[in-house]
This record gives C-alpha cells, structure tokens and sequence, in this order.
C-alpha cells in the first residue's frame, strides 16, 4: 500500500503521537459545542498555533454527526506547485502522527475522469492546507474515508 507520509507535521503541529492527540483534543473541547449540522466546512489551513482554536471549532459542529460520515471530500489549494485544475493523489492512504486514514480510492477512480481533475503526486507531496486537517478529522470522525483534491487555476 502506498502511503503518504506527514511532510508538516513537528512544524504545523506536534510530530509526537500523544502530543497531537492531546492538543487536538484540547482545542476540539475548548471549543463552544453549537445545535448545528453542516453540509460542508470552510476550515483554516495554517499552523495549529496560529488557527487551531478556529480549526476545533468548526469541526466540533461534526459531534452530533459523526456516525454517519463515512466521506471526506478534503479541498484545499495548491502552495508549493504550479498547478492547472485539481490533483488526487496516487496513494491509497494519507499518514499522520495519529494513524494511517484510508483513501476512498473507488470515488476517486470515477472523479479522475473529470476534465479538470489529474492523479499528480508531487502536488500532494509536501502540501499543507489538506495535511493539517487530518488530525482534526481523525479525532473527531470514527470510521470515515478520504478523498484529498490540491486546488491550482480551476476555472470554471
């Protein structure tokens, strides 16, 4: 299985298993539980020191849903590669210091076909903005699968 390995993880957020998860954990309680169900996200991507609070607080909106996610569309946009449309990855899982998160590898066969959608994985490779959501996610979601997309020029 191919996995992509944490390329922020001890600069983002913690590297240490135990650390992450606590941290994690910390802002995700601290967070104000509000009676709301999304239909979709909006999270910030940077450092967890400098947007982890606003982070926790959008996915603490997941609690009362989270046994019936079972998909992750993760969007979020390219920094480091010059890039024309939206990139999958070409693993099968993405890592993080708390564990190996599944891709849904059968959706993302389909959605490769879509004209502005191509498998590039040095998009992914060293990228950010989808990376620093997965601990979020991991904690806050059971049993879910992943469909990461890098965003470059994707007009319509």
């Amino acid at each position: 299985m191919i996995i992509r390995q944490p390329a922020v993880s001890g600069t983002f957020y913690p590297d240490s298993p135990s650390a992450l998860d606590h941290f994690v954990k910390e802002l995700v309680n601290d967070a104000k539980p509000r009676d709301f169900s999304p239909k979709a996200l909006i999270v910030p991507h940077a450092g967890f020191i400098y947007s982890g609070p606003v982070a926790a607080s959008a996915y603490r909106l997941l609690d009362s849903m989270k046994e019936n996610i079972r998909r992750v569309v993760l969007l979020g946009p390219s920094h480091r590669v010059p890039l024309q449309g939206m990139a999958l990855p070409a693993c099968e899982a993405f890592s993080t210091p708390l564990g190996t998160i599944p891709l849904d590898t059968a959706a993302m066969e389909e959605i490769k076909t879509f004209s502005q959608m191509q498998i590039l994985d040095k998009a992914h490779a060293y990228e950010h903005s989808l990376e620093v959501q997965c601990p979020f996610i991991q904690t806050c979601l059971d049993d879910f699968k992943l469909i990461p997309i890098v965003v470059g020029d994707a007009s319509p």
